[in-house]
């Protein structure tokens, strides 16, 4: 299957790094090719390998494919803004972690850490299948820890929207359409995050 990826983004990297890192990003729009059951597993295998603090693994994952029930009951939890747009995606998540240690009640201070790891192997694995992922922090995390009957031991972080790369700009508002179509990406400069000596406040 061939994707086509309808916007063409521009990064300016300072020194030469991964193809599959640099062409990354993440869309509102997406194509209307379905993402099949065992193309959402292939990805979360991709996260299952993700390293860990003390191997506890402590990410929890709920899925839905668009079309099914359990699609409509994450998009429910998305704030209103991701939900002006995740409903182009074929694929929603909920991610949580889970906030104490394995063996005992001790606070995993790594827990959201790891989480974070098991997405860069979840994104570079979807992005590798023509599969384009958008993180959102706009969730509903109360709501969501009630939907889906989550112990107090856990924490909702995220939500995710998956498709695939070559969707409708025109299928978004015309803000987001804007931030869409435009090409230059921006990041801080490594001088402001990283220090061969004292740590440095830089905005």
């Amino acid at each position: 299957m061939e994707n086509i990826i309808s916007v063409q983004k521009i990064t300016p990297v300072a020194h030469p790094i991964l193809d599959s890192i640099k062409k990354r990003w993440s869309p509102r729009a997406f194509a209307q090719t379905p993402i099949t059951e065992n193309q959402l597993h292939i990805i979360l295998e991709a996260g299952r390998w993700a390293p860990s603090a003390s191997n506890i693994q402590p990410w929890r994952v709920l899925w839905g494919l668009k079309g099914t029930e359990m699609y409509d009951r994450i998009f429910n939890c998305l704030d209103d803004f991701n939900q002006s747009w995740a409903g182009n995606a074929q694929m929603l998540w909920i991610n949580a972690f889970k906030k104490t240690m394995e063996k005992n009640e001790k606070e995993n201070f790594h827990a959201l850490h790891d989480l974070g790891l098991f997405m860069g192997n979840v994104i570079h694995q979807a992005n590798s299948m023509g599969i384009a992922v958008h993180q959102m922090a706009g969730v509903k995390f109360k709501q969501a820890l009630s939907e889906f009957k989550f112990s107090e031991d856990y924490h909702v972080a995220t939500a995710v929207a998956f498709g695939y790369f070559g969707g409708d700009p025109d299928d978004l508002n015309e803000d987001l359409k804007k931030q869409e179509l435009k090409q230059l990406r921006e990041r801080k400069e490594q001088s402001t995050f990283a220090f061969n000596g004292n740590f440095e406040n830089k905005k």
